[in-house]
């Protein structure tokens, strides 16, 4: 049994809350994140933000009013992952978004099973599940990372999922069932002006240094468990990408909750170098 996300993020020294989200049609949100994806909705707020999730954690919440769907070019929310609880759960959703005929892009990281879809406003979400086991070693070679499954072989960072084997451990049908309790969010990919800075910002918040492939603009930082990628940034929006304007769809915020080890920053909303927003949960 590969373990679900409640056990690969036990030793890890933060766990993830909640992300917030600014959408623009808060109806058309609910269709994705509720109907299609299978989220719960847990309540609503005074001020109309919708908290979504599964039966024992709070995963999305959505804000409405922003006036125009996500932009290209800024320091922003590159996507969200949620990681399901186990293979049969990972092939459900999966099944559900190919029988919705939802466009989404399967995906094999050697260290997670993966698809990816975008919501209405263009917000990028991956649907994960780890495979940890499968993962020998990963080396940087001119700045480029090269990775080599348990048995030698070497592998792309991203190859086509084996779509069989997934769903060989389909045991019913059903494609209607609710995103399970267990599926949390597991890591956060992110847009930032400037990856060093960005690395000793997340350094700081409590995250763990893992990977830094910079020639590809790109680093991976862990939470101290067996899971290397809990966060990730990269300058792909460029060098120095500011933020977006106001009211433009995207991420809020995301949560962090303490574990077994401690952050370096307070509890409060912080901003990294980019100006993306974390909050920092008692």
């Amino acid at each position: 049994m590969r373990p679900g996300p409640a056990q690969s993020t036990a030793e890890d020294a933060l766990t993830y809350g909640a992300i917030h989200l600014n959408v623009t049609d808060l109806e058309r949100s609910l269709v994705f994140w509720r109907d299609l994806i299978g989220m719960a909705e847990l309540g609503r707020d005074e001020d109309g933000a919708v908290r979504l999730g599964v039966e024992d954690a709070e995963l999305v919440v959505l804000h409405p009013g922003a006036v125009r769907p996500v932009q290209r070019g800024y320091s922003a929310l590159y996507h969200l992952a949620i990681h399901m609880p186990s293979e049969e759960e990972f092939a459900r959703i999966l099944g559900r978004l190919f029988a919705a005929r939802y466009p989404n892009a399967p995906t094999d990281h050697i260290t997670h099973w993966a698809t990816y879809l975008d919501d209405p406003d263009g917000i990028n979400v991956e649907i994960a599940f780890e495979t940890i086991d499968r993962l020998g070693s990963i080396d940087i070679v001119g700045g480029r990372p090269v990775i080599y499954d348990a048995e030698g072989h070497r592998h792309d960072m991203t190859e086509p999922l084996g779509l069989e084997e997934v769903f060989s451990h389909r045991r019913d049908e059903d494609l209607t069932k609710p995103l399970p309790a267990g599926a949390r969010i597991g890591h956060v990919h992110l847009y930032v002006g400037d990856l060093e800075a960005a690395q000793d910002f997340y350094e700081k918040v409590g995250f763990t240094r893992h990977m830094d492939a910079s020639g590809i603009g790109f680093a991976d930082l862990s939470l101290g468990g067996s899971f290397p990628h809990r966060i990730a940034v990269n300058v792909w929006q460029g060098i120095g990408a500011p933020q977006a304007p106001e009211g433009t769809a995207g991420m809020r915020h995301f949560e962090l909750k303490p574990g077994p080890g401690a952050s370096g920053l307070g509890a409060g909303r912080h901003l990294d170098p980019s100006g993306n927003a974390v909050v920092l949960l008692d």
